[in-house]
């Protein structure tokens, strides 16, 4: 059969191209169309539905753009109430892709319009289902998001929606089945994933803790919900977009493509509301930036930071990328829903530096000189890892704020005393020490490396403390 998953790290997510005698489908697309319309032109084939298992948050779906360029009829589960025109799926409801069925299970509980896929083959065998949100490998998705959208919904009721779902519509079937789920781990979504992005079901029965045989709904609502970390900000502006309908991937693209010159960036940098962000490898950013900018890099999982980090969709930005990755930045910008970028500086960092603009700079240290520091001077010590890894081993004595919680506490970093922050690699804390000094915060010096360096020196580690203390 063929089925192939079309995976995109950066938000750890999953599309699916289905093509049968000419026809083919897509699965729950991306922002940018043109990979799903080349894969289909490879097979010569049309493409014939785009179906969406349900509004997705953590991402604005391409399926509006894919019926525009290709005439494929978009396909939601019940309760579905899109305001562009859409085949709104019955339970159990069949559709063809040439010489394969797809049929949509109506599965509610992530969301209520969520609907599962099953596909069969040419010979009428069930080989997959389609999963969505509803279950991952390794966890099943979190109840908390859709509230906003019915107002008599609790976490609690779609967490027992989805415990109906998985026990009486996705567990009856074979255990044969591959399970093919929107996201893997890294996601937004996740809580428990496994870094695997297929599974059978029946060996999710075996090991997935949300799929066990003797789970009570009690049981299966207290488990699903323990642990949720606040969702990030941009999820319910990208499902009013998935919902409402959005300017076309091409538009953004051209309107964000306008090169400044240094000057020409300044001066829109000063004008407005806009944010400025660096989007380079934090040890460029860290030699040299352009003062109140906001470090977010390529090379790391950009997009998600950018949603967790920024509270508007539709900020206006300006970028600074390396010299040939400004539609890279703004195809992953527009994945999220972030439309606005209103130019890039022409020539990058270095035509800044050469124009004579004034420009920052972050003082960073290795952890052997962090090391030293604990030791002389009982140095302050930031983590800005998630609690998770925090709780689970930390420099002793370092204070903790989560680099997604960080706006919330300004006030409590030290304005006079200089303190050190660390992430797990130096991401994050790139990203951290950009705010504060975005803040007015210039005694930080970041530890290159992070706590990957910190445990090779030895620095004294400590692996746990009441959760009620943390920030």
């Amino acid at each position: 059969m063929k089925i192939e998953q079309i995976y995109t790290g950066c938000l750890a997510h999953a599309a699916y191209y289905i093509e049968s005698n000419g026809e083919a489908a897509i699965f729950d697309p991306l922002r940018e169309v043109h990979p799903y319309i080349n894969r289909a032109k490879m097979d010569d084939a049309k493409i014939k539905y785009v179906f969406e298992t349900h509004f997705h948050a953590d991402f604005v779906s391409g399926h509006i753009d894919l019926m525009k360029k290709t005439d494929a009829k978009i396909v939601f589960g019940p309760n579905a109430n899109p305001s562009y025109e859409t085949i709104i799926a019955k339970d159990n409801q069949v559709f063809e892709i040439g010489d394969y069925k797809i049929k949509a299970i109506h599965t509610p509980g992530h969301t209520m319009e969520s609907t599962t896929y099953l596909v069969i083959d040419e010979n009428g065998k069930e080989h997959g289902i389609i999963t969505g949100d509803t279950l991952f490998i390794g966890d099943v998705g979190r109840p908390d998001l859709a509230q906003e959208l019915v107002s008599d919904l609790t976490e609690e009721i779609l967490a027992g929606y989805l415990y109906d779902s998985l026990r009486n519509k996705i567990m009856p079937l074979n255990d044969d089945l591959i399970v093919y789920p929107n996201h893997g781990a890294g996601s937004a979504c996740e809580k428990n994933m496994s870094t695997e992005t297929t599974d059978t079901l029946g060996h999710q029965k075996e090991v997935n803790y949300a799929l066990r045989a003797d789970m009570t709904r009690e049981e299966f609502i207290t488990e699903v919900l323990e642990g949720l970390s606040a969702p990030p900000k941009y999820f319910p502006q990208n499902v009013m977009m998935n919902i409402n309908g959005y300017e076309s991937f091409d538009a953004i693209m051209e309107k964000g493509k306008k090169p400044l010159s240094p000057e020409a960036f300044e001066v829109a940098a000063n004008e407005g509301s806009a944010i400025v962000i660096d989007v380079r490898h934090q040890h460029d950013f860290a030699k040299g930036h352009i003062p109140s900018s906001i470090f977010i890099g390529l090379d790391g999982e950009f997009a998600p930071w950018v949603g967790a980090l920024i509270a508007d969709v539709n900020q206006p930005i300006l970028l600074i990328t390396p010299n040939g990755r400004e539609s890279e930045a703004l195809t992953r910008l527009s994945r999220v829903g972030f439309d606005n970028t209103i130019g890039y500086l022409h020539g990058g960092f270095e035509a800044w530096k050469s124009a004579g603009m004034e420009y920052d700079k972050v003082t960073t240290i290795y952890a052997m000189d962090l090391k030293n520091a604990i030791e002389k001077e009982n140095a302050i010590v930031y983590d800005v890892r998630k609690e998770s890894e925090y709780l689970a081993e930390h420099v002793e004595g370092a204070q903790h704020i989560c680099l997604s919680t960080l706006t919330n506490h300004i006030s409590e970093y030290p304005t006079n005393n200089k303190f050190y922050l660390h992430c797990e690699g130096g991401y994050r804390s790139m990203i951290a020490s950009s705010i504060l000094k975005n803040r007015g915060i210039h005694n930080l010096i970041d530890v290159d490396g992070g706590y990957e360096s910190i445990k090779e020196v030895r620095i004294p580690l400590t692996d746990y403390i009441c959760p009620s203390t943390l920030k």
